[in-house]
């Protein structure tokens, strides 16, 4: 048998990041950042006022105290957005909302909860200072965060509401980008019917084309076809050749193993690496390309094998893809309870993580799909280290879409 390390290294071989793209910045949640952004202009490109209150010198009220204010005359009113740069004489000020670029002949910031001026905030008159904190206080200086051409965005960085928002402070409009992987999901198996219709003696509802759609989704790929496919070779090869030259990646559920009625290996056993992989569930593996094709996976059939396969081999490529780096998905936790380990195979456990502490999700065998919905990670215990006994370190593993 092959190892897990062994069989994930044939994948991530044959997987690189796909060749970047321009997006919109609305258009890009989620996508990997192909080429770092860089600031257009200084951030932020004036000096500003960092809270409400008055601008003026700080020579003119340094001795400000609450028992000893002093008085100065606003002359002036400069709200964000304006482009006025009143002058102010010694002993004078200018009334200042947060963002507005200072005066020329200011250098600091009172704010109105430092003075006697109260709700009233007047933008004329005297106005008394009962502190200053220091010269400088509450300006945001220009370029203070980034200058111009710094990295704002590293070339990897995944997309989200954050880093949306610091390209768009950094003046872009849109990003290069690696696009989502577009995936084709098929399900195998004559025994399989769509959920709600009538089952016959021998038939099963099909759910692993869901559990992958929606697995490949939280990866960041994006599903363009789902197919359920029947035990046909011929009929499958035409379906899949239908759909490669429009798809980054296939994954198909079922007819992996060896027996008689095999379809996968049937149809692609001349082409795809077909393998027995030392890991419990989803001992039987395949991958390569059909026809100079994408990268195609075949998954075992069991949910908790689909789910687990998907886990270890699936989503290491589609990140690959994604031109994503350094995704940091497991940790360490500890039993709340034993179980049994084969000792041959590195074990992947459904468990629900409370806190640090870990237990097994459900109970029975590894297809009870109930014990899949149950879990949100994977205990990853490695061949040769044996049963694992509460209060044991143990290695966990994430689960897509559960954070």
């Amino acid at each position: 048998m092959f190892s897990v390390a062994q069989h994930l290294d044939l994948v991530l071989a044959q997987c690189a990041p796909l060749a970047p793209v321009t997006a919109p910045l609305t258009a890009a949640r989620g996508l990997v950042l192909a080429s770092p952004v860089v600031a257009a202009h200084a951030l932020p490109p004036f000096d500003n006022a960092a809270m409400d209150g008055y601008a003026l010198r700080f020579a003119d009220v340094a001795s400000a105290a609450p028992d000893a204010a002093v008085s100065v005359q606003v002359v002036a009113d400069v709200a964000a957005g304006s482009a006025a740069d009143p002058p102010l004489a010694p002993g004078e000020a200018a009334r200042i909302m947060t963002g507005a670029p200072m005066p020329t002949d200011a250098d600091t910031v009172v704010p109105l909860e430092e003075t006697t001026s109260g709700s009233a905030f007047p933008a004329r008159g005297c106005v008394d200072v009962m502190r200053a904190a220091r010269e400088g206080a509450h300006v945001r200086r220009a370029g203070e965060e980034a200058q111009a051409g710094a990295v704002v965005l590293d070339a990897g960085v995944p997309l989200g509401p954050r880093q949306l928002a610091a390209a768009a402070a950094a003046g872009s409009s849109e990003v290069t980008v690696h696009p989502a992987p577009r995936v084709a999901v098929f399900a195998t198996g004559d025994e399989l019917v769509t959920p709600g219709a009538p089952l016959a003696r021998g038939q099963l509802w099909e759910s692993n084309s869901l559990l992958l759609t929606e697995l490949v989704t939280a990866a960041g790929g994006s599903v363009t076809h789902v197919e359920l496919a029947r035990d046909e070779r011929e009929a499958l090869r035409a379906r899949v050749a239908t759909v490669q030259a429009s798809v980054d990646l296939i994954v198909i559920t079922g007819g992996v193993g060896a027996g008689a009625y095999d379809v996968v290996r049937q149809a692609f056993g001349d082409v795809l690496d077909f393998r027995e992989v030392a890991m419990q569930p989803g001992r039987p593996q395949a991958f390569g390309r059909v026809g100079g094709g994408p990268p195609m996976f075949g998954l075992p059939g069991n949910p908790v094998a689909a789910a687990v396969s998907f886990e270890v081999f699936v989503r290491p490529a589609i990140a690959r893809l994604r031109g994503l780096t350094g995704e940091t998905r497991t940790f360490t936790a500890t039993a709340a309870e034993g179980w049994r380990v084969r000792a041959d195979r590195q074990q992947y456990l459904p468990v629900i993580v409370d806190g640090r502490l870990v237990r097994p999700a459900g109970a029975g065998r590894s297809h009870f799909v109930a014990r899949l919905a149950q879990a949100d990670a994977y205990a990853v215990v490695p061949p040769g280290i044996g049963d694992v006994r509460a209060g044991d370190a143990v290695t966990v593993l994430k689960a897509t879409g559960d954070g």
